[in-house]
């Protein structure tokens, strides 16, 4: 049977040794601890060889008295003798506030897990990439499961409501195009050649990738944030259970729509460009609209728009890609929704900006220029 907890004072060979009895337990403790804190005189050591049982609280009375008073502890076999170690380990002073890391490790530190960070995500971007691969080879094998108005839809929301946008940016950058380069230009007089800056910078670079860049901040977003509220409220675990893949209902018609849609916003973006350049020929240069168009076909060479229409499809599929992988991230709670739409607006962006540069540097190699 469990008794109260008490304790008595002995000597043996010259020294004052506290003898505890029955259970240290915080039921059995009664006024134990305040005449522990009551006593004056000094004791070499502690015996707790008649102790019954012993819980947290007991562990730390005993060892309080170690490390306060310097005292022996003796008897403590088996768990008494664990408890008391885990109690002695916990016995450690705690910092309010942290000691400051030095600039250069923080850094550091920052640098290493952005980097982490960037490699897991590039390597589950390509998985996904696998899994959509696998999808859409399913779908072609089996056209009946291609979704035809879903892609129709994602055509209207992706090209036809962006037309406007667009075509607004991309005449205003044929504008300040025309306008910068004329002013470098005007030094050599050769003012004439503001018609090649303008028609080969807005066909070969400046319509796909503005355009890319505005599709990533548009549709990509949407796309990221759709799915994103689709997986808080459980709506794509309900198509896995019906027997519906998500993969080939919210992904394939998303990416499929961006990739066919991109060569023509691009090719769009392009002539628009120009046509903001010619307006500014036009009114500040004195170049009639004729020659500036005559002077256009002469400089633009084709593979100009070759280039065009081989790089918009792949930035279409990053753009896509990006978006609804991150939307299919998204666990836990709203919050989480504008996190994965804003990653998927950066990498998308990202990944485009460095494609674009490789692909400058291919059709460079192959004679492309």
């Amino acid at each position: 049977m469990s008794s109260v907890a008490r304790f008595s004072e002995d000597e043996e060979e010259g020294r004052r040794i506290l003898r505890f009895r029955g259970d240290l337990t915080l039921a059995k403790l009664g006024v134990l601890p305040t005449r522990l804190d009551r006593m004056k005189e000094d004791f070499a050591a502690v015996d707790l060889t008649e102790v019954g049982r012993m819980d947290t609280i007991g562990a730390w009375i005993i060892h309080r008295l170690e490390r306060d008073r310097g005292v022996e502890i003796i008897g403590a076999t088996g768990d008494k003798a664990l408890l008391l170690k885990q109690v002695a380990n916990a016995d450690k002073p705690v910092k309010v506030r942290p000691d400051p890391t030095p600039s250069f490790v923080r850094v550091l530190d920052e640098v290493g897990a952005a980097t982490a960070m960037a490699a897991r995500t590039l390597y589950g971007l390509l998985g996904f990439f696998g899994a959509f691969l696998i999808a859409l080879f399913n779908v072609i094998r089996s056209p009946r499961r291609f979704r035809f108005n879903a892609v129709v839809q994602r055509f209207e929301v992706v090209g036809v409501h962006a037309l406007g946008i667009v075509g607004l940016m991309s005449f205003l950058v044929g504008i300040v195009i025309a306008q910068q380069g004329a002013v470098q230009l005007r030094q050599f007089g050769a003012e004439v050649f503001t018609i090649n800056l303008v028609g080969r910078s807005s066909i070969k670079e400046l319509g796909v990738l503005m355009t890319a860049i505005m599709v990533a901040g548009r549709s990509g977003s949407s796309f990221a944030a759709q799915l994103g509220s689709m997986k808080l409220a459980e709506e794509v675990d309900a198509m896995r259970t019906i027997g519906v893949s998500p993969m080939e209902a919210l992904v394939i018609p998303r990416v499929l729509a961006t990739v066919l849609l991109m060569p023509l916003l691009g090719f769009y973006a392009a002539i628009l460009a120009i046509v903001g350049g010619l307006i500014f020929c036009w009114l500040s240069l004195e170049i009639p609209p004729i020659t500036f168009i005559q002077r256009t076909r002469e400089v633009v060479p084709l593979n100009d728009l070759w280039q065009l229409l081989i790089k918009a499809p792949v930035f279409g599929l990053i753009i896509g890609m990006a978006g609804c992988f991150q939307g299919m991230q998204v666990e836990g709670n709203a919050e989480e929704v504008g996190l994965r739409t804003t990653a998927a607006v950066v990498q998308a962006i990202f990944l485009v900006i460095v494609l674009d540069a490789f692909f400058a540097v291919f059709f460079t190699e192959v004679g492309w220029i």
